[in-house]
């Protein structure tokens, strides 16, 4: 899993399924990648299926079953290459290829594109033609002994000088109240406002140091319900850290199983 360069995606051509996680009235009326179909950020969350009555195996996971009907009617199969992208410096699309793996699709064939539509659009073609794709099966099955860890697994890591839990969100929501111990992150420092994509690699590296995240240790990720850490994930993985979790139930689920927090008070 790693973030995809524009150039590189182009060159691929049809050898990669391009899917656009935004709303269908961006997709349809602001224009798309060519050949891009549509899979909407709230089709593979478990609160939009809320009246199905489906739960997913945690947090907001939308279900295996769930999730194998939106991409198989996307013309997508667990074996297939496919780069993710959406017009919010990627987290939304992060969101997708992590749900991938956590399905079982090998990480090796999930890309995020380096950038999102608004920096795509600078350079390359796009589209409002609508793709409709040929169904495909999707076979998706959880994988308990992936990168998805429990609350308890959390709570241990705090107390683990090998390990760093990490809060991914802004710096008010970690100040009104954070994991004790944690260490803050806001995913928007790993992007470069000018190229709506990662920063340098010189640049993450010295940032992830001064915050005491080592990409030999074991690194925990957490936000409020699992959407921002997304985007954190993939991006440590591109700096090779090998070791790292992701706590899915995240802040929402801490919280309402009453763990322990802790808040930073502000200067008047």
């Amino acid at each position: 899993m790693d973030f995809a360069a524009a150039d590189w995606v182009e060159s691929k051509g049809d050898e990669l399924h391009r899917v656009d996680v935004r709303e269908d009235w961006e997709y349809d009326g602001i224009g798309h990648l060519p050949e891009a179909v549509n899979v909407p950020f709230d089709s593979y969350r478990a609160d939009a299926h809320a009246a199905d009555g489906g739960e997913g195996e945690a947090g907001m996971l939308p279900g295996a079953e769930r999730f194998a009907e939106v991409m198989g009617a996307a013309g997508i199969s667990r074996d297939d290459g496919l780069v993710a992208y959406d017009d919010t410096h990627g987290v939304f699309a992060a969101r997708l290829l992590v749900t991938c793996e956590l399905y079982g699709h090998d990480p090796d064939h999930l890309h995020l594109l380096d950038g999102d539509y608004s920096s795509w659009v600078r350079d390359y073609p796009t589209s409002q033609e609508t793709v409709d794709p040929d169904p495909a099966t999707y076979e998706a099955r959880f994988d308990p002994d992936g990168p998805l860890v429990q609350a308890d697994v959390v709570e241990a890591a705090l107390d683990d000088p090998d390990a760093v839990v990490v809060d991914t969100r802004e710096g008010w929501e970690y100040d009104e109240a954070h994991l004790p111990g944690a260490v803050r992150l806001d995913w928007q420092e790993l992007v470069d406002g000018d190229t709506r994509g990662l920063r340098p690699t010189s640049e993450l590296r010295d940032l992830l140091e001064e915050r005491g995240i080592d990409p030999e240790g074991r690194v925990v990720l957490y936000c409020n319900t699992a959407r921002r850490i997304s985007h954190t994930y993939v991006a440590l993985r591109q700096l090779g850290y090998a070791d790292l979790a992701f706590y899915e139930g995240s802040l929402t689920e801490w919280e309402e199983e009453g763990r322990p927090l802790e808040s930073n008070e502000r200067a008047e």
